[in-house]
Parts: C-alpha cells; sequence; structure tokens
C-alpha cells in the first residue's frame, strides 16, 4: 500500500520505518529542509535502538523515503497518518492541536482519491471528528474517512512494540475505512497479534486511559517506597510480592524519582483537564499529577540531607539524566527539577549520560559533561544515580568510593545492594529500602 506520514518525530519516524518493513511503500513529510536532508542522508535525529538500521534497509530496498513534497505525498496516498506533535499547552493543562488541525488543512487541499486519515497523535476525545470537519470545510468534494489509530511505544523498545504489540487499536466509522486499517495492519494480524475495532471516542480515551493506569501505577508505587521507609519495609520485596499477583502486575511497579518522558506529564495533564471540561473530573489522575510533581522536590531533598543540608562548594557526580534508559529522550525528566536544584544551591554537577548530552547541552547548560563514570566522581562529594542505564549497574563500588573526596551515593534507582554499598564504603540512600 501507499501511505504517507505527516511528521518525523519520534511516532512518525518509528512508525513510518516499521510501515514500510512490512512491504508498504512508505513517504515521511516534514516542513523542516535540514531535518529531511540528515534522514535521506541516512542520519536519525532520536536514538531508538535498531532504527536506524531499519530505516537504511528500507530506503535501499526503496520502499522508504523522505520529502518535503507534502502535495506530492499526500495525493499518492490511500492512506495518510497525522503524527505531528501535541504538547501540553500552556496555562491550561490542555493537548495543543494547533499542528494537528494544519495538518488536516494541508492534507484537504491535497486529496486526490478516497483517503483514510489516520491520527496516530495522541489527542483529546472528539479531535478526530474535528479533524474531518476541517477537511470537508477546506475541501467539500474530498472522498475520505477518518481513523483513530494512537500509539503505545515505548522508547528504547518502539521497535519491539510496534512489530509484536500488545494491541493495535483502531478507531473507525465504517467497513471502507476498516478494510483499509485491515489491509495496512494485515501482517501484525497473520501473526494473530491483537487488533480492536472500535468507534473514534473510544480509541481516542484507550490512550489517555492506559496511560495514565500506568502512571498512577508509578505514583502509586512510590507514595508505598515512602511508607516502607517509616515502617521498615524494603519496597523491591514489595513490589515482588505486589507484582506476582496476576491482576496487578509487575510492570510499572519500580519506585524512583517519578516519571517523565513526553507521554505521562503530557497525556495525565491532558485527561485531567478533559475531565474538568466535562464536569467529570478525574481526581485520582489530578493527584497523581501532583504527587508526580512533589516526588522531584523530594529527591533534591534527599540528596541534600545526605550532603548534610549544604551542597554549595560541593562537586555532584550525576549519573544519568534522560527520563529512562536506552533513549536520549529529556521530555519531562525528573533530572530537570532535580539537577537545576543542585545547581541553584551552589553545587558544581558533573553529569554522565550515554545519550542524553545532544539535549542535555541545553536544557542543562550549568553542569560539565563527563564521558565516563568514573572520571566524573573524581574528587567528588557525592554520586546520585538518577538513570539505570546497564552501565551504571556493575560499576567498580569500591573503585568509585576511592576516587571520591566524600563516599556518598543517593541511588534513586535502586540498582545496587545496600550492603554491598556500604561494604565499599559508600554512605548510601536509596529508595523504600
Amino acid at each position: 500500500m501507499q501511505l504517507t506520514m505527516i511528521g518525523t518525530g519520534y511516532v512518525g519516524l518509528v512508525s513510518g520505518v516499521c510501515f514500510s518493513d512490512f512491504g508498504h511503500d512508505v513517504t515521511c513529510v516534514d516542513k523542516l529542509p535540514a531535518k529531511i536532508e540528515a534522514l535521506n542522508r541516512g542520519d536519525v535525529p532520536i536514538y531508538e535502538p535498531g532504527l536506524q538500521d531499519m530505516m537504511a534497509k528500507n530506503v535501499a530496498k526503496k520502499r522508504l523515503n523522505f520529502t518535503l513534497d507534502f502535495e506530492t505525498a499526500v495525493g499518492n496516498a490511500e492512506a495518510v497518518f497525522i503524527a505531528v506533535g501535541t504538547p501540553t499547552r500552556r496555562g491550561d493543562g490542555h493537548a495543543d492541536l494547533t499542528y494537528v488541525y494544519a495538518a488536516a488543512r494541508e492534507i484537504a487541499r491535497s486529496l486526490k482519491g478516497y483517503t483514510v486519515v489516520v491520527t496516530k497523535s495522541t489527542v483529546p476525545v472528539g479531535t478526530n471528528r474535528e479533524v474531518a470537519r476541517v477537511i470537508r470545510a477546506e475541501n467539500p468534494d474530498a472522498d475520505f474517512d477518518v481513523s483513530s489509530n494512537p500509539e503505545f511505544l515505548r522508547e528504547g523498545a518502539a521497535i519491539e512494540d510496534f512489530m509484536r504489540p500488545d494491541r493495535v487499536v483502531v478507531g473507525i466509522e465504517n467497513d471502507r475505512a476498516r478494510g483499509v486499517m485491515a489491509k495496512i495492519y494485515r501482517p501484525l494480524a497473520l501473526r494473530e497479534a491483537p487488533i480492536v475495532y472500535t468507534d473514534l471516542e473510544s480509541a481516542e480515551m484507550i490512550k489517555y486511559a492506559a496511560n495514565a493506569f500506568l502512571a498512577t501505577k508509578i505514583t502509586f508505587i512510590n507514595e508505598i517506597a515512602n511508607l516502607c521507609e517509616k515502617v521498615g519495609a524494603d519496597i523491591q520485596s514489595v513490589s515482588k510480592g505486589m507484582g506476582m499477583d496476576q491482576r496487578i502486575g509487575s510492570k510499572f511497579l519500580h519506585a524512583g524519582p517519578g516519571y517523565g518522558e513526553s507521554c505521562f506529564p503530557k497525556d495525565t495533564k491532558a485527561l485531567a483537564r478533559i475531565g474538568q471540561e466535562h464536569a467529570s473530573p478525574v481526581k485520582i489522575v489530578e493527584q497523581v499529577i501532583a504527587i508526580n510533581e512533589d516526588r522531584k522536590r523530594q529527591m533534591t531533598d534527599r540528596i541534600m540531607y545526605l550532603c548534610g543540608d549544604k551542597v554549595a562548594g560541593k562537586k555532584i557526580a550525576v549519573l544519568g539524566v534522560t527520563f529512562k534508559p536506552n533513549t536520549d529522550d529529556m521530555r519531562d525528566s525528573p533530572s530537570l527539577t532535580i539537577v537545576p536544584a543542585l545547581v541553584g544551591a551552589g553545587a558544581d554537577v558533573h553529569v554522565v549520560d550515554p545519550q542524553g548530552r545532544k539535549e542535555g547541552e541545553e536544557l542543562l547548560p550549568s553542569v560539565t559533561w563527563i564521558e565516563d563514570a568514573y572520571t566524573a566522581v573524581q574528587g567528588a562529594d557525592a554520586v546520585v544515580v538518577l538513570t539505570e542505564w546497564n552501565e551504571f549497574r556493575a560499576l567498580d563500588l569500591v573503585k568509585m568510593s576511592g576516587l571520591m573526596n566524600d563516599a556518598k551515593m543517593a541511588d534513586l534507582r535502586n540498582i545496587y545492594d545496600p550492603a554491598e554499598a556500604r561494604a565499599a564504603g559508600f554512605e548510601y540512600v536509596s529508595i523504600g529500602r
């Protein structure tokens, strides 16, 4: 099939590459000439394991191309996917749909035959019907249907999630559109991947509800971790015991400094706003948002306490600043609250992250970037583990403590055994233990 992807950000690029690997002919469109030039050179603007090799393979097979030519790409397509950003709108917490509706207007002007316009972007309930209204207003003669097809990609595991999904959600209004979407996802149907066909509103809500529930699990286990510290329980044992209950499951029950990334903060705020606008507040989600913001501040206080409530003039080594390992994404990462607070208190912060420097140099301008952990801790007064990259999991703790001016560790991801860390000479604090 001829597919067009509008937007070459994280969702658009991963989806476009994966669709081309299904055997479809995919054209990815963007408005930024420098970005299209880079993609045509084979440069991938994001870090996602396996993406560059898959992209190169499908470009070589001529199933994948990148262009600025919006009109031709849309005119030739059987389905056009909108995969543009929907950032949180300043002031009210709602999703900013400016780019979605701008894409819809441009699509309307370029449609040439029957086309399914598919929204991949995460959008509030009612957006797809508004997309249809915008297209009809712009081009009353257009022959099209709309579909809501939210993505459920985890950064760092996006290709696996796309190729072997827990489910694919497709919101449609008629059999004609369903036939097109079924053809697009036929490779997954042949593997017996669950495909949920539903109405537009339910498809839109599924994405928000799923992300809000996962954010709630993270926030819940962080609250339990606080209680564990008060009563002498071990959060890792508690999480393990809870996770064995098949009604609960073990995923997203890892205590830490709070959730980040592009989806959870944005989607929980948008869902809370949707509830408020419809006089049906989602009070649990509102509390999750507030608790998560407070969680990040609690972590700063924990580091300060470890350092005797004074970090001015002290060297602090920070291991990891991306919101999770195997990504270069720093959007709403806890580090963006914790590190500036340390710098603001007068600390000399040295940062190590395998992929975070590209974005981090702009977002964290007052830190020193170091290439390896041992160099970062040289002469440091404390080390803070913020992201659980694999290369931080097996460091020589005796060597590290010997390099430091004062061997203090705040392990905010619980990657080390407390007894082992203390035996290596560290004054050690972690989460919920």
